[in-house]
């Protein structure tokens, strides 16, 4: 899987992670709903942190479709309830 983290770079992941980044994902859909900020940029930030930490970096000449597309760190609690609602960044 191809993941784009706004800002950064693109990063291929192991299908096995999918798991694990979806349970952030759809914690950080509840922090968002709730209005807890604090919480939510932990949990970006955490999500951005295993992408980076368990992913392969795609060099920056190569171009790829991305999967998924995760924003940078430094969103807005207000831009992230347009991105984190439903079924957040992962579908499932």
């Amino acid at each position: 899987m191809i993941i784009r983290i706004l800002g950064i770079g693109q990063f291929r992941l192991d299908d096995q992670h999918i798991d694990s980044l979806n349970k952030i994902d759809n914690k950080i859909v509840e922090q968002v709903s709730k209005g807890k900020e604090k919480e939510f940029r932990k949990s970006l930030a955490k999500i951005i942190s295993m992408i980076q930490e368990k992913g392969e970096p795609i060099d920056p000449a190569e171009i790829f479709p991305s999967d998924i597309i995760v924003p940078p760190a430094d969103m807005t609690l207000e831009e992230a309830k347009k991105v984190f609602s439903g079924d957040g960044l992962i579908k499932g």
